[in-house]
């Protein structure tokens, strides 16, 4: 089965996916940064993104809304941690964009690191307001995130493209 890997990758977080995606599924498997119609020869679409505004980014979402009878395995990232139920909800919002005809086979999140100057901002909302226990959390999940994608997430991602493969 002819794949290819599409990714929205602003910070690399999504691109280490993509990376360990192409081991596994072999360099054949076109990595495309970017939106592209190339991609849409293949019968496998692994899909990337980054978190933005709760769902993918604004061309990821025109990407999949284009795909027509394709298998799909969606994968992003996401600076705030929220867990699986966060994650969930995500993804859920990233199929709406994809019409009927495609087929999600498989699906992954998990937590990336984000830029330091999105802490610098966490920080100054925590000065204005030092009693906020919300900026307080919020730079605290930031720090979290700086160790995001680790071994463990690419070794959870193996599994699912795995799981995907072999069904």
């Amino acid at each position: 089965m002819k794949s290819a890997i599409v990714i929205s990758s602003k910070t690399g977080n999504t691109k280490m996916l993509a990376e360990a995606i192409q081991d596994i599924v072999g360099k054949e498997a076109c990595l495309f940064e970017g939106p592209d119609e190339k991609a849409k020869e293949a019968e496998l679409i692994f899909a990337g993104f980054w978190t933005d505004k709760g769902s993918c980014t604004e061309d990821m979402k025109e990407f999949l809304a284009s795909l027509q009878n394709k298998k799909i395995f969606l994968f992003g990232t996401a600076g705030f941690g929220g867990g699986s139920e966060y994650f969930t909800q995500i993804l859920g919002r990233v199929k709406e964009n994809i019409p009927k005809t495609n087929q999600v086979v498989g699906e992954y999140m998990c937590q990336g690191k984000m830029p330091m100057g999105i802490r610098a901002r966490y920080e100054s909302m925590l000065a204005e307001n030092p009693d906020n226990p919300k900026f307080k959390g919020m730079i605290e999940n930031f720090d979290q995130a700086l160790q995001h994608p680790n071994e463990d997430d690419i070794k959870q991602l193996r599994k699912q493209v795995q799981a995907c493969l072999n069904k």
